[in-house]
């Protein structure tokens, strides 16, 4: 009887052992695919800022049209 019971107890904590290598493999997957995301966001982010310094002098030659045309206020 004790047998059955060590047998049964060592095939539990086989499963236990297998569904815990898949989780740390699946874990793995998900930290590469979460470093890509990281990377790509961080490029996005620069992307971003190269727009917003572009908007910036766009912004500027149009006050300075603006102000040539008299079309608002001088500044």
């Amino acid at each position: 009887m004790t047998e059955n019971v060590e047998n049964l107890i060592l095939e539990r904590l086989r499963r236990i052992d297998n569904r815990l290598t898949n989780m740390e493999d699946d874990m793995q997957i998900v930290k590469s695919r979460l470093s890509a995301v990281d990377e790509h966001l961080g490029g996005i982010l620069i992307s971003l800022s190269g727009l917003n310094n572009r908007m910036d002098k766009f912004d500027e030659r149009l006050a300075r049209v603006e102000r040539r045309l008299e079309l608002s206020d001088a500044r």
